[in-house]
């Protein structure tokens, strides 16, 4: 339970520091639970867009319910998307580039990156009946984080725990972690409406291997800003997987 404790602690701004102390050993092993906040975060999303579209058009509800995410979060995935951006925007050189990412001041690759990725988030929802949004929204968040998760199998961290932003290096997944992340990763995807729509679960799995097998290429590891932009990137690559399917059957 402390390594649970420790995931929704680190991955969310919600005041579960006060349910105890959690020692800092169990915050290498968070990445693993990441599948797990997808539940909270997605279900606090879902909850906020139905209710919201009870009273105001879908389109400001779709809007209410990235919002709440953002809040829920705190912007931990964007902050490390509009990092990785700069980063691999600006930088020619694997120090160069770890140096801008660790560097607190956005730049012009973070703010077009953000701009365009909340314009395509924003789009493909809308272009979603308000029902299949809802529900894919409750499998998009934890597919994609189980997917993520697995960079921390595939690569070494690039920094220290010194170095790093929030002083902790991951440790690799061992089989029981392994099952945990697929688990909850999975189980979500009972939500879908259609078996034909399990087909957008090869994108985020394809840009995955394309974003690791970069940062392997550029940095011969990964950092926890690498970590937020695979999660979102993935994430926005099912929704556009569930468009695609949606428009064409």
């Amino acid at each position: 339970m402390q390594r649970v404790l420790a995931a929704f602690i680190f991955f969310t701004r919600l005041p579960f520091w006060r349910l105890g102390n959690v020692s800092a050993e169990y915050f290498k092993n968070v990445v693993s639970y990441w599948s797990l906040t997808g539940w909270l975060t997605a279900g606090l999303s879902v909850l906020t867009l139905y209710i919201s579209a009870l009273f105001l058009p879908g389109t400001v509800a779709i809007l209410l319910a990235i919002i709440t995410r953002l809040l829920v979060t705190g912007c931990l995935h964007e902050d490390g998307l509009a990092d990785f951006f700069d980063g691999f925007g600006g930088g020619n050189t694997r120090d160069r580039i770890l140096t801008i990412m660790k560097d607190s001041h956005i730049g012009t690759y973070g703010v077009v990156g953000l701009i365009c990725y909340f314009g395509l988030y924003f789009a493909i929802l809308v272009a979603l009946p308000l029902e299949l949004t809802g529900a894919v929204m409750l499998v998009a968040d934890p597919y994609s984080k189980s997917v993520s998760s697995m960079i921390i199998n595939r690569l070494p961290y690039v920094r220290t725990s010194e170095t790093s932003k929030n002083k902790t290096v991951y440790n690799r997944m061992n089989k029981k972690e392994y099952f945990i992340s697929f688990l909850f990763g999975l189980l979500p995807l009972l939500w879908l409406p259609h078996p034909v729509y399990l087909f957008a679960c090869i994108l985020p799995v394809l840009i995955w291997f394309i974003l690791t097998s970069f940062m392997n290429r550029k940095l011969q590891g990964y950092s926890g800003d690498c970590c937020g932009a695979t999660f979102l990137l993935c994430e926005l690559s099912f929704y556009l997987g569930i468009l695609i399917i949606y428009v064409n059957q």
